[in-house]
């Protein structure tokens, strides 16, 4: 149950169109320009969870948005390298002292247990910058104590955990933004319009292109046990406790699945999201996928696949393939023509629809040119975000199914309605199957 002043402050930033909610500590009001002027309950307040490369990277884009105040991080690292020598600091007090020194303050609050700043009944809004393996299980703490949530993509590690993530947000009415940044960007709302107004005719397929997975080691891969450690207790929660490989950490962790989905998650997030937006599949999804020519990594520190395809089909008998036998980015083929588009570059059979002034037609993409901004928006007038959770849950379910399908040796055929495995009861239970290391769980109810 939330406080009189905690509610007070929420329902303030629910009604007011001008300001934004909560901050206990006073900041200069050099610092943050006209929102200078708001008192420190008109602020939102904001933690990070995960101080890593990204969370830091992304806390500086709200740092930068004058209508916040961040006032707490956490990471079970105080301070950690990302190499071996000497370079970029990074841990919960390095990024502490960014706060302060953007502010002009002492650094802010730090905690090593997410659920510490979670607990807090000041913060309105939280960024889940973790390794995918905690993503779930902290952002739907967040969700529970009454915050809004940004949270970096994919949205979750196990199919399972996107489904209760987005149920629990439409069941408390919470703001939640996925860190799909390009939904965040021109040339791709330029491509989605062109194709849902149908410039290129009837889409007949859609290539989408995803890096490849690691084929070489990455660092030390010295085996530690660090499984005394309260630190790295912390950083593996949920995942089966492995002996530390600095090889498959900092960023690395992402080519084991025993945290991130390799390349195919990683990505699938990106590319496949504007698949989906434009072909209006935001709340579907394929009605059949079939994993092919996956190349496993010889790498022994890593387990995810170098080489990897996924085909879809789906309804109306649009096929869509993604994997790294495509050229990044996406690639809409219909029966009049085409579009790609990628980070950077938009192209198309016809270059007049590529001109400033063209006009596609009467549908319009959902706008947004910055995502944090988008977010904080959101927050403010309670209005869905752009890259909300089932939104995101569902641009990424191909790369699960492509999983299962591939664990299987065989095509599943999908019913994004109920989002079920037709006449697949094996697949099913795989595809639901979620691995926690007690005690950290979703904390589900029977």
């Amino acid at each position: 149950m939330k406080n009189s002043s905690q509610s007070n402050r929420r329902r303030f930033l629910k009604s007011s169109a001008a300001v934004v909610l909560g901050a206990p500590a006073i900041i200069p009001s050099s610092a943050l320009g006209q929102a200078g002027k708001l008192a420190p309950s008109q602020r939102i307040a904001v933690g990070l969870i995960g101080c890593g490369a990204r969370g830091v990277g992304v806390m500086k884009s709200f740092l930068n948005e004058p209508s916040v105040q961040v006032v707490a991080v956490c990471d079970p690292y105080k301070l950690h390298y990302r190499g071996r020598k000497e370079g970029r600091a990074l841990g919960r007090q390095p990024a502490a002292e960014a706060v302060g020194k953007k502010y002009g303050t002492k650094p802010c609050d730090t905690y090593a247990d997410y659920r510490r700043l979670c607990a807090r009944k000041d913060i309105d809004a939280v960024i889940v910058a973790t390794p995918d393996h905690w993503h779930a299980v902290q952002a739907l703490e967040s969700l529970r104590n009454g915050q809004d949530v940004y949270c970096e993509k994919p949205v979750t590690h196990f199919f399972a955990e996107g489904q209760a993530l987005y149920r629990e947000v439409a069941k408390r009415k919470a703001i939640f933004q996925t860190g799909s940044q390009q939904r965040s960007t021109g040339n791709f709302h330029r491509a989605v319009e062109l194709i849902r107004n149908g410039l290129i005719g009837k889409v007949k397929e859609v290539q989408i292109g995803l890096p490849k997975g690691p084929a070489e080691i990455r660092g030390s891969v010295t085996l530690e046990d660090r499984s005394g450690r309260e630190d790295y207790q912390l950083w593996t929660g949920p995942a089966p406790m492995l002996p530390y490989v600095h090889a498959r950490h900092h960023q690395m962790w992402r080519l084991h699945l025993a945290y991130g989905g390799g390349q195919l998650m990683d990505w699938i997030g990106h590319h496949n999201d504007i698949a989906h937006w434009a072909l209006d599949e935001d709340q579907g999804g394929p009605t059949r996928v079939e994993a092919r020519n996956f190349n496993w990594s010889p790498v022994p520190v890593y387990k995810a696949p170098v080489n990897y395809e996924v085909h879809c089909e789906y309804a109306g008998g649009i096929r869509s393939s993604i994997g790294t036998h495509n050229p990044m980015g996406a690639r809409f083929i219909g029966e009049d023509g085409w579009v790609y588009v990628n980070r950077g570059k938009l192209d198309a059979s016809n270059r007049d629809w590529l001109k400033p002034g063209f006009v596609p037609g009467s549908f319009k993409a959902y706008k947004s040119a910055n995502h944090v901004r988008n977010f904080l928006d959101c927050v403010r007038n309670r209005k869905p975000a752009i890259c909300p959770a089932e939104t995101a849950h569902r641009s990424i379910t191909p790369g699960h199914l492509g999983y299962v399908s591939e664990a299987l040796g065989r095509a599943l055929n999908w019913d994004p309605k109920t989002e079920q495995v037709i006449g697949d009861s094996q697949a099913q239970a795989l595809l639901t199957k979620m691995h926690h290391r007690k005690p950290w769980t979703l904390g589900l109810k029977p």
